[in-house]
């Protein structure tokens, strides 16, 4: 109701409805950036872009800089660029031995680039040298691999998930969709409900970053 009642006084200042709508949905999204979180970001893929040519630059005039190629690898993952993200993570390994962030990292883009077997590998070894690393997404992403293939595989994976007991909304919210997949309605339910009394029990400044996937979660819960 409110929203139509700003759209009225929108389109009676303008003068056109059409611009009244525009105005409206900009409204809409900037509070939701500000407050709560479910849009996708219009600035964050431009930044990601924008740091990666600055990276690209860096590693060219440093070759030894291995924290500028991690940090281009990770990127390029987020812009599911696995070949090229592969390349650079391969030729930091030594720097990264210890990481668990690393083995999980490379074992991702493994994983994406015809190199199942050794992903997987690579995941598990993070989760050995840190079950909770990442909030254990590991295991959902390995979970996500196995729906495709093998169904109590990808169960198995879910449940090792459970028992770390994640604080992270995005993860049950990414744990509630596979169980879903799976036709595993009430633990997917399960999941989502856990993801939204997670948020209420966060600090107050984590809620921020939260909100959005517990707002997605309670949704989900609801159908």
């Amino acid at each position: 109701m409110s929203k139509i009642f700003i759209f009225s006084i929108l389109w009676w200042l303008l003068g056109n409805p059409f611009l009244a709508l525009i105005v409206l949905l900009v409204i809409i999204y900037v509070l939701d950036r500000r407050f709560v979180g479910m849009f996708p970001s219009v600035v964050k893929p431009l930044r990601r872009m924008s740091r990666i040519r600055a990276l690209r630059r860096q590693v060219a005039n440093s070759p030894s800089d291995m924290s500028s190629r991690y940090e281009l690898a990770r990127l390029l993952l987020e812009r599911r660029h696995y070949s090229e993200a592969r390349r650079w993570l391969e030729q930091i390994g030594h720097a990264y031995e210890e990481s668990a962030e690393y083995w999980d990292d490379l074992g991702t883009a493994l994983l994406h680039t015809g190199d199942a077997a050794t992903g997987e590998q690579y995941m598990l070894k993070a989760l050995e040298l840190n079950p909770r690393v990442k909030y254990g997404e590991p295991y959902l992403r390995l979970a996500s691999y196995y729906a495709r293939q093998d169904g109590q595989k990808a169960i198995d994976v879910l449940e090792r998930f459970r028992d770390i007991q994640s604080s992270s909304c995005r993860a049950y919210y990414m744990l509630g969709q596979l169980d879903r997949s799976l036709g595993r309605e009430q633990e997917a339910k399960a999941s989502f409900q856990e993801a939204v009394t997670i948020y209420r029990s966060l600090p107050k400044y984590k809620k921020r970053s939260e909100r959005g996937w517990a707002i997605r979660s309670w949704l989900r819960s609801l159908f």
